[in-house]
């Protein structure tokens, strides 16, 4: 019994021992931990920037949308016995089910009973409300009265958005987020956004939540450590010019079964990537925006053949009137034969080889030359910037690939293959980099995407052309490669001559067409790779362009001329029409009797238009009036058009700001197509109009 009465007192003491212990030595550690299951910190994201178009226009945006949940025990619900609740629930009840539609008022009402006598401290309500679904319910009843009488208590997502869809979706990137098996956040940005990822997130910032029930926090009033939002990116890309792009490498792929391709247009004197097309073919047969095939690397194919003659020229060992024995379109070399597409011939001058994209003309004059000294071909290349990143402001571009004669790889074929583009592998954006510094009189500048970085409307950081090689070769021999590339494109024998016979405007550039490797395949399934390179007008280059497109196996067509060729066509056709149609400076010369409206708008602008011009003619409109020029015996003649808001006006030959200023004057909904000025209107003039009538007016 004893010994059992001083068991007890020691483990007693032992006991007390222990809560002094953890009193006063842990007790500080244990009130942490009991703060911290009763309230904790959560981050709240920064406003992503915004990535525009050189333009203006928004290329990826963030939008908000809401999820708003309602705090039944919050103190302004339950005062006075809930009085507030009790005397506004069926009002918020017929407001919710007429805006939302998705519920009757009863239904509504039930929800919010139920809720209400569970004393539920944080009920989601609703989720993803866009912006305007917001700003109508802090409207309604109840809500209006604020977080504290209401309970309802919004919780801020951003959604990042492309307005313009697939256009430039995988130059612009992605901003998504997402959980990995770990539990952990993960992103897969791409592109822009995720070169640009610190500048265009921002910093996040902290928000004080309490608990209210188990599993559940609320914010605490005051605790909030504001975020500091991203910073906007202003890019080089034409939105219109990329469209033109995107549309005219669509339809070449779509028509051919194309495996994917990719379009780039670079203005010439700055570097500035203007429009980067990336198309690949999905399973189900459409395409998309899939990969970046203008960064990743390839044999280019004949494309190249513009590197040899640069290092042929620049080390004087041919000029272009020189003759080179064609074969008959097939020579072999240390064991191995190099063709050509077609015969062509015997005894060519170098310049006819070129045009006509010979591989054993290329291959036999760099044997001729290079053969014991293929290091002095090599150093040519370099000097190009082959052997290194092109430096454009992307990430995920692959390395390229220039053999030199230490390389394991290398052998006694090497030389004459990389003299048609074989044995090397460069990007399209590589390639383009030097047709663009042909055009540029020699000088090679850094492409680049993005043109400045703004922090609320204000330029903190501003990008500026660079020039990355002041002359890629010496005077004469750009004058002799500018030559050759005309060549191409307006020479009988050349390549792309079929492709621009007849254009208003010339052209420099080169076709190409390599076969591809396909795995364990080899060469047997007969993939080619298309490309057209070049730049136009040739006489005062504007733009240079590339356009390479992978080709089923098989592919019946397959020339660069024939595939790549039609999409730089109709890049370089529309941007000559834009161009030109910028450069006008008058009205066109009036006509004999036409009815064709050379300008239409208001009767002061109008005059104003004709004074400074120096022209005479007749007037008939009244102050104020809407008027249209047109010819009449060779003589501009000004009509008035009384414009009345019962019938609709006769809006063609206006242009689009005048057009749209009369119409939503008279609330019509106006959808606008093309640009220009107005051609066609989807309502007669002279109708009767309706208030809010939708009208259609397409530009040409």
């Amino acid at each position: 019994m004893y010994l059992c009465f001083i068991g007890i007192v020691l483990f007693s003491v032992v006991i007390l021992i222990r809560a002094v212990y953890i009193q006063q030595v842990q007790g500080s550690f244990w009130l942490e931990q009991a703060k911290e299951q009763q309230q904790r910190f959560v981050e709240i994201d920064a406003e992503r920037g915004t990535i525009y178009s050189e333009d203006g226009s928004m290329l990826s945006t963030s939008i908000p949308f809401f999820n708003i949940y309602i705090d039944f025990m919050a103190e302004g619900l339950r005062e006075k016995n809930g009085k507030r609740f009790k005397d506004n629930i069926d009002s918020l009840s017929i407001s919710l089910a007429d805006y939302f539609k998705d519920k009757t008022a009863t239904e509504y009402r039930q929800l919010l009973q139920n809720g209400y006598r569970k004393k539920d401290r944080y009920f989601l309500f609703k989720k993803n409300l866009s912006f305007q679904d917001y700003k109508t319910l802090r409207t309604m009843p109840l809500v209006k009265q604020g977080r504290d009488k209401s309970g309802f208590i919004p919780e801020v997502k951003d959604k990042r958005l492309n307005p313009f869809g697939l256009l430039a979706n995988r130059t612009i990137g992605l901003s998504r987020e997402y959980l990995d098996s770990d539990g952990k956040i993960r992103n897969t940005n791409v592109g822009l956004e995720k070169t640009y990822d610190t500048i265009l997130k921002g910093e996040g910032g902290r928000r004080l939540m309490r608990k209210v029930a188990a599993g559940v926090f609320v914010p605490v009033d005051g605790s909030e450590i504001e975020p500091q939002n991203g910073k906007d990116i202003i890019t080089t890309l034409d939105v219109n010019i990329q469209d033109i792009a995107e549309n005219a490498l669509l339809k070449v792929l779509t028509e051919n079964e194309c495996e994917y391709g990719t379009a780039l247009v670079m203005e010439v004197k700055t570097g500035k990537i203007k429009a980067i097309a990336n198309l690949g073919r999905r399973t189900d047969g459409t395409y998309w925006e899939d990969m970046n095939y203008a960064i990743r690397a390839s044999e280019p194919g004949s494309t190249f053949k513009l590197a040899t003659m640069l290092s042929l020229l620049e080390d004087k060992y041919i000029n272009l009137n020189q003759h080179v024995n064609l074969e008959g379109g097939a020579w072999t070399v240390n064991g191995r034969t190099v063709y050509d597409s077609e015969n062509h011939g015997y005894d060519v001058s170098i310049k006819e080889a070129f045009e006509m994209s010979s591989n054993v003309g290329m291959a036999k004059l760099v044997m001729a030359h290079y053969a014991k000294k293929p290091t002095q071909f090599v150093d040519h290349l370099k000097r190009m910037r082959f052997h290194q990143y092109s430096g454009i402001d992307l990430l995920g571009e692959t390395t390229p690939v220039v053999k030199t004669p230490k390389n394991r790889s290398w052998s006694a074929t090497s030389l004459p293959w990389m003299s048609f583009g074989y044995e090397v592998l460069v990007s399209p954006l590589q390639t383009l980099m030097l047709y663009n510094a042909i055009a540029n009189d020699g000088k090679m500048m850094k492409p680049y995407l993005v043109n400045a970085i703004k922090e609320n409307g204000l330029v903190v950081k501003e990008n500026q052309p660079e020039v990355l090689e002041q002359a890629v070769c010496n005077e004469q021999t750009l004058k002799l490669l500018q030559e050759l590339l005309k060549g191409v494109c307006n020479d009988p024998h050349g390549t792309g001559f079929t492709l621009f016979k007849g254009a208003p405007y010339a052209v420099a550039g080169k076709t190409g067409t390599s076969l591809m490797a396909n795995g364990a395949n080899g060469y047997r399934d007969h993939i080619y790779q298309s490309s057209f390179a070049g730049y136009f007008p040739a006489d005062n280059p504007q733009y240079s362009c590339i356009v390479v497109v992978k080709n089923k196996p098989f592919a019946p067509v397959y020339y660069g001329a024939r595939i790549a060729g039609p999409v730089f066509k109709e890049l370089a056709d529309k941007l000559y029409a834009i161009n030109a149609d910028k450069d006008k400076k008058t009205i066109p010369a009036p006509k004999k009797d036409s009815s064709y409206y050379l300008y239409a708008g208001a009767t002061e602008d109008m005059q104003q238009v004709m004074k400074t011009l120096e022209w005479r003619y007749k007037d008939s409109a009244g102050v104020h009036e809407w008027t249209r020029l047109y010819a009449e015996n060779y003589a501009p003649v000004m009509n008035g058009q009384p414009v009345s808001k019962k019938n609709m006006p006769d809006v063609r030959g206006m242009g689009l700001k005048d057009a749209l200023y009369l119409l939503e004057n008279m609330q019509a909904k106006v959808i606008v197509r093309g640009r220009g000025k107005v051609k066609v209107q989807s309502v007669e003039p002279g109708a009767p109009f309706v208030k809010s009538m939708p009208v259609t007016i397409e530009l040409n």
